[in-house]
């Protein structure tokens, strides 16, 4: 799909099969007749300037004018934008589709799991239980059986992961791409010792789901472990990012737009290039 000099291309390049499915979800703007003031930047290649800011974690006023995507701040505007009309979820949701279209996606069970960022501008913020107790913001994430990122969720660092399983399950689109109703929620749901508390597989079971999480005191072996360290590779995948890794955005929805478009090129990576997994090109 990729197609000759694949190799080349940087990482933030658009190419026209990820442009064919963002375009259509991208809010149309009528230019004014009267008093039209400047000439809007191309979508394209603004497009192009927030992916940029995604893979080298640059800061927004930074960003270099001369690569033609617009100043920093026209990308961010339009990133706040585009988050506002819904755009990230939409391009995640139609991504996910066409992986099940393409039998790629796994409902048999999923895997859920939190990891703690570094947060240096404040908002939505905790005292880390991991990290010697700095500030620090968390990520939750849940992954279908292969690692394929169905739903991700911020909060501060010191949220306990299970207090966060619900609305992480629920936070989940309906995956459309076959005959029939939508898929939304797998059969199976794993999970770690941090998520041992019986209320909440109780919740989980009202879902419609089936709830394997280990039990605190219980030993170590195989199994459980190997069936969910696919959240782990997903996370490692989003994290590649820089723009993840420490959290810089002082509004929540901004990062969490940022999350959900990471989740949405970690599908269209392994859509794009199935026989390298969720493999990511550098």
């Amino acid at each position: 799909m990729w197609g000759r000099g694949a190799a080349r291309r940087k990482p933030w390049d658009v190419d026209e099969e990820l442009w064919a499915v963002t375009q259509p979800l991208l809010p149309k703007v009528e230019r004014r007749t009267r008093h039209p003031g400047r000439k809007r930047h191309p979508d394209r290649r603004v497009f192009q300037g927030i992916l940029f800011v995604l893979h080298t974690g640059i800061a927004w006023e930074h960003l270099p004018q001369e690569l033609g995507f617009g100043s920093g701040m026209t990308c961010w505007r339009r990133l706040a934008e585009w988050t506002e009309a819904g755009v990230w979820r939409r391009l995640h949701e139609a991504l996910l589709a066409k992986l099940r279209s393409a039998d790629t996606l796994d409902f048999t069970r999923a895997a859920v799991d939190g990891s703690h960022i570094r947060a240096l501008k404040g908002a939505q913020t905790g005292r880390s239980p991991v990290d010697r107790g700095r500030t620090g913001g968390k990520h939750h994430l849940t992954t279908d059986a292969i690692g394929t990122p169905l739903a991700v969720t911020l909060t501060g660092g010191n949220r306990n992961d299970v207090t966060q399983l619900i609305p992480l399950l629920q936070a989940a689109p309906p995956v459309r791409g076959k005959p029939g109703r939508p898929r939304r929620r797998p059969d199976v749901v794993l999970g770690v010792r941090g998520y041992d508390h019986d209320k909440y597989r109780r919740l989980v079971r009202a879902l419609g789901m089936k709830p394997l999480i280990a039990r605190r005191g219980t030993e170590h072996g195989p199994g459980l472990g190997t069936q969910r360290s696919v959240v782990e590779g997903a996370f490692a995948h989003l994290h590649w990012f820089r723009r993840l890794r420490i959290r810089w955005e002082i509004h929540d929805d901004i990062h969490e737009a940022s999350l959900t478009l990471g989740c949405a090129l970690i599908c269209w990576r392994s859509l794009s290039q199935p026989t390298r997994a969720l493999g990511l090109s550098q």
